[in-house]
């Protein structure tokens, strides 16, 4: 058996900060798992160094699931976050070795491949609809097949996912918590003219996304659902604070568009009833936040159950070491739907050197032995970590708003 005799997090920073969990046997095999926590970092580093690496030593790495419920049901204070990312990071990096050991890309090891590739979507963006569809066509130039559209809410200085570099996006760029403001009146009355003007000039034959990103209550979220069908969106993504899952509901009860949710949820019970009552259509959870291929393996399985597929969050918050997992999960489960695909920087991709590429469209992860993805220490070492917090909302008069 590969015994565990050493681990370690690396923190780094390429432009946007990482922690890696790196887990060494006495092979001489060691396998990799993200462990980011976009804006709480170090809170994952610190529990993963402190509370989970002295539990691994001297363990089976081939283990993967008595470890995973291990970490899982022996930490009283389960669930979260933190915890879940800590558990993620874990095991990633066990399905990493074990792919190593068998000389198998880890999609083999889950099964084999279900298609020849992934279904990635981009993100096009700008201040105005004209702009945002100028960077739309771009991507479609590009081979992409879906496309998230965001664009600027007139009278309003600066709207959430439009960046000024148009194809790295990082929301989290401030010491300290960057104040936006927010008007669901202004940003209601615009959207839907986005999207009417996006068929006229795209066609019908891309996908195309749109992502709430929280900020609207149920009623609101309906009445956009029913505004934005006749434009057949792939999905409308986190239309309201998911914490009550039956406001989803009032939702489905208003509109037939799509709806998708998840990348903030961290375990199967976040989504329970959302998937059991077929609420939504698509579970946005991800390897690094929602406890590993492992966790998310089993959620997929229900999902599948319930006529539920996949669109796993892949924003630049996902190391390479995390996309190149989700796109292990992605090939070998049948009810995938889309991945995300936010493209990292090139410092970060020379810091993660990775086996994933892009075509016609799709990625896929390769047929390295394991993940496919590997890091450069030393350059890693270049980059020291750098404190950095996603922005916070407020309404026009004030208060505190989802961001």
């Amino acid at each position: 058996m590969p015994k565990i005799i050493a681990a370690k997090t690396i923190v780094t920073c390429p432009g946007r900060n990482f922690v890696t969990l790196k887990i060494m046997t006495d092979e001489g095999v060691y396998g990799l798992g993200d462990a980011t926590l976009n804006g709480r970092e170090l809170a994952v580093e610190a529990y993963l160094t402190q509370h989970v690496i002295p539990c691994l030593i001297g363990r089976d790495a081939h283990q993967i699931e008595d470890i995973w419920q291990y970490l899982y049901r022996g930490c009283y204070w389960r669930r979260g976050p933190v915890t879940m990312a800590a558990i993620a990071a874990v095991d990633t990096a066990l399905w990493d070795i074990k792919g190593k050991i068998a000389g198998l890309p880890v999609y083999q090891l889950l099964g084999g491949a279900c298609r020849v590739g992934v279904m990635v979507y981009g993100h096009a963006n700008g201040e105005t609809i004209d702009e945002t569809l100028d960077n739309a066509a771009v991507y479609a130039q590009q081979g992409y097949k879906a496309i998230r559209l965001q664009t600027g809410v007139p009278g309003m200085s600066g709207t959430y996912g439009v960046s000024k570099d148009k194809f790295f996006y990082e929301p989290a760029d401030s010491d300290l918590p960057k104040e936006t403001i927010w008007s669901t009146e202004r940003y209601l009355r615009s959207t839907p003219a986005l999207f009417e003007a996006a068929r006229e000039r795209l066609g019908d034959d891309l996908h195309l996304l749109h992502d709430v990103h929280h900020r609207l209550t149920p009623i609101e979220a309906a009445r956009l659902g029913k505004d934005l069908e006749p434009y057949r969106l792939f999905w409308m993504e986190d239309a309201t604070p998911a914490e009550n899952q039956a406001s989803f509901r009032l939702i489905r009860q208003h509109t037939t568009t799509p709806l998708a949710v998840g990348e903030i949820f961290n375990s199967i019970w976040d989504c329970k009833q959302l998937i059991e009552e077929q609420l939504i259509d698509y579970i946005r959870a991800t390897v690094v936040h929602a406890g590993g291929i492992t966790h998310l393996k089993k959620l997929a399985s229900f999902a599948d159950l319930h006529h539920v597929r996949t669109g796993c969050h892949g924003a630049t918050d996902l190391s390479p070491v995390c996309m190149g997992a989700a796109l292990h999960f992605d090939l070998s489960i049948p009810n995938f739907g889309v991945q995300e695909y936010m493209r990292h920087t090139p410092e970060t991709d020379a810091v993660f050197p990775h086996a994933y590429t892009f075509k016609d469209g799709m990625l896929h992860p390769g047929d390295a032995p394991g993940l496919g993805v590997d890091i450069d220490e030393d350059l890693a070492a270049k980059y020291p970590y750098q404190r950095a917090y996603l922005p916070i909302a407020r309404r026009l008069d004030g208060s505190m708003h989802d961001w």
